[in-house]
């Protein structure tokens, strides 16, 4: 059974974790949150479920302003080449659906089947921003406690450039 928002919550209030979550109508691409981007503190970030050409799985972090480029972050990241993950495997791996893909999620990953990749603008950011577990909702901390969610799950991110500002977010 998937973790829910509260037991996500109460587990990083047992880190000392600071968290803060704002309710909103769900949000399943980067454009139709752009209205709670100036609403919300911190930077927001979109999350991405690939799975390797040799069945290996990945999450992706990447600041939601930028483009993805899947073929170099294979590249740095000594991977096969990636295609995105499907619903049925993110359910059963990750416990969320498309458009709920977040870094909290990891929590649902007891087997540590995924690796996880942070862009390194991530790391430069005060605070960031990621659905608890669904997507009508996001939740905000520090990035350092971010990091420290992820490692206390047993994770060591790789972190690495990957992709670019898109052209049309001025």
């Amino acid at each position: 059974m998937p973790c829910t928002p509260e037991q996500l919550f109460s587990f990083l209030d047992s880190l000392g974790i600071e968290h803060q979550t704002t309710q909103h109508p769900p949000i399943f691409t980067v454009e139709q949150g752009r209205e709670w981007h100036g609403k919300i503190p911190g930077r927001h970030c979109k999350s991405l479920f690939l799975k390797d050409e040799k069945g290996g799985l990945w999450l992706v972090m990447i600041l939601a302003e930028k483009r993805a480029d899947l073929k170099a972050i294979a590249k740095e990241a000594d991977a096969p080449r990636f295609s995105f993950g499907k619903p049925e495997l993110m359910m059963e791996v990750l416990g969320v659906t498309p458009g709920s893909v977040t870094p909290f999620a990891l929590i649902n990953d007891t087997s540590k089947r995924v690796k996880v990749v942070l862009d390194e603008d991530i790391m430069r950011c005060e605070k960031v921003n990621y659905h608890p577990l669904h997507n009508a909702a996001s939740t905000t901390l520090k990035t350092a406690d971010f990091l420290k969610f992820i490692q206390a799950l047993g994770y060591k991110p790789l972190i690495i450039e990957c992709g670019r500002k898109q052209e049309n977010d001025g």
